[in-house]
């Protein structure tokens, strides 16, 4: 399925994740956090966003607790950052499919 996001066609699953990582791009990730509430992304959302991104390079599954346990961030940071869902929402800000522990 295609959507455009800021501007460009990307290919998007039923639930509006990339299904394609090399469409995604920063000006992507912003339209997407401003409409999942997650509002401006500052330096600490890049930082999460970067390394979520390199996790699914290397096929490393993602949870909360193992972000929370990366010395990238914390558990509550991660929660401040990406408030209502934090892997659910920095997963599809970051381009990535939705990891299966996600509802």
């Amino acid at each position: 399925m295609e959507a455009t996001i800021a501007g460009i066609n990307v290919n998007v699953n039923d639930e509006g994740y990339l299904t394609d990582l090399s469409q995604w791009t920063e000006d992507i990730a912003k339209e997407i956090a401003t409409s999942e509430g997650v509002g401006e992304l500052n330096d600490r959302h890049w930082t999460v966003i970067k390394y979520l991104q390199d996790q699914y390079k290397n096929e490393i599954p993602l949870t909360i607790r193992k972000v929370g346990k990366s010395g990238v961030t914390d558990i509550k940071e991660f929660y401040e950052l990406f408030p209502g869902g934090p892997l659910k929402k920095s997963t599809k800000i970051a381009g990535i499919p939705k990891p299966v522990g996600c509802i």
